[in-house]
């Protein structure tokens, strides 16, 4: 007996139907299925600073550098966007020295490495609220984007002064000011107004330290992400541990609702 065609929603997520189920090809010698986007929660800086009897600041500072490291390793594994929880604005919440003291590296990282990013062809994005952060760090921000806006190897997409909800309510509020009609309001006109417009969602979130939590973290945009917990602190993320997410990410089968 033939069966009648379901009528779907004209707003049903394009990738229930017609994406494809994997990511990217990598161009390590195992081939197999690699996620376009990679977003990663960077987790264990004072951990790490407390179990090697260094201040925290010292803990912060080594996870900083790792970030040089895991731009070049994620460009040899052919990733296309990287997405990096720099600072969230839960972080305000901290001492004001730990505040001022994360501002100045991030600052000093920020005018050491764009030329770096420039040579290497990565482009830089800043997903969050930048009109709240100090004015030498804005200043600094500004200029790494436009030096790198040529970029084509990969997109560095920072979330800096990020909170999923805070963007979400960023993403309602610049729909009302438009003034969207309420029946135009999809998921497509939400999607517009992220931090991240016109960016893939992320394919892949892995979360150092061994917690297994989102932390507010691109939470509209990982709602079909594929989640990795890795024991690793961030100062100690390595190659084996991104290639581990990776092959782990490679063996799961993504469905998307089919």
């Amino acid at each position: 007996m033939s069966r009648a065609q379901v009528a779907r929603p004209t707003d049903a997520r394009r990738a229930a139907h017609d994406e494809p189920l994997s990511g990217g090809a990598d161009s390590s010698p195992e081939a197999g299925p690699r996620p376009v986007h990679v977003a990663i929660i960077m987790d264990g800086n004072r951990r790490w600073a407390r179990a090697h009897g260094v201040a925290e600041l010292e803990g912060h500072a080594a996870g900083v550098d790792k970030i040089r490291w895991l731009v070049e390793h994620a460009i040899r594994r052919g990733i296309a966007v990287l997405s990096l929880y720099a600072f969230s604005r839960e972080n305000w919440a901290r001492s004001d020295d730990e505040v001022a003291g994360l501002f100045s590296l991030l600052d000093q990282a920020i005018r050491a490495e764009t030329p770096e990013l420039v040579r290497q062809g990565v482009r830089v994005r800043v997903s969050g609220r930048l009109a709240e952060v100090p004015a030498d760090i804005r200043g600094s921000i500004t200029e790494a984007l436009a030096a790198t806006e040529d970029g084509t190897r990969l997109i560095l997409n920072i979330a800096f002064n990020y909170a999923g909800r805070t963007e979400i309510v960023d993403a309602i509020r610049a729909i009302v000011d438009a003034g969207t009609p309420a029946d135009q309001i999809d998921e497509a006109t939400v999607e517009a107004h992220l931090y991240t417009a016109g960016l893939p969602d992320p394919d892949l979130v892995i979360r150092t330290g061994g917690e297994q939590r989102l932390s507010n973290f691109l939470i509209w945009q990982s709602a079909y992400a594929e989640f990795h917990s890795c024991p690793a602190l961030w100062p100690d993320f390595d190659a084996e541990a991104f290639d581990t997410a990776l092959e782990e990410f490679a063996r799961r089968g993504r469905r998307f609702g089919r």
